[in-house]
């Protein structure tokens, strides 16, 4: 990863190219997927690592640069899922994945 922060940064922070394919992974995701591969799985193609619905939904996000986002429960915990695209000079080069826990309950504050 480019910045120090994001290596110890609590969140899971996966990024992959154009074709899906992972370039980086700080700590947090590495340790996370280390059942899979963990700092292995740079290279590899995170389209093969899903069920074909979540692969439907990947290639929807790289050929329309849209975003995800959504919340899991996982052997647990609660997460708080983004996947959104990243951009160089404008161009989409592929996706970023930021996961982490959340409370399974939490405030929710109206601001105007």
């Amino acid at each position: 990863m480019t910045h120090p922060w994001v290596e110890q940064f609590p969140a899971a922070i996966t990024v992959c190219d154009r074709q899906g394919i992972i370039i980086e992974m700080n700590t947090k995701s590495q340790q996370i997927f280390s059942e899979e591969g963990g700092a292995t799985l740079i290279g590899s193609s995170l389209i093969d690592c899903h069920n074909p619905n979540s692969q439907a939904m990947i290639q929807n996000m790289l050929d329309t640069d849209t975003s995800n986002v959504y919340t899991i429960e996982k052997k647990g915990k609660h997460k708080f899922i983004y996947q959104a695209p990243w951009f160089e000079d404008g161009e989409c080069q592929g996706l970023v994945e930021m996961s982490f826990e959340i409370p399974a309950e939490m405030p929710h504050f109206i601001r105007s």
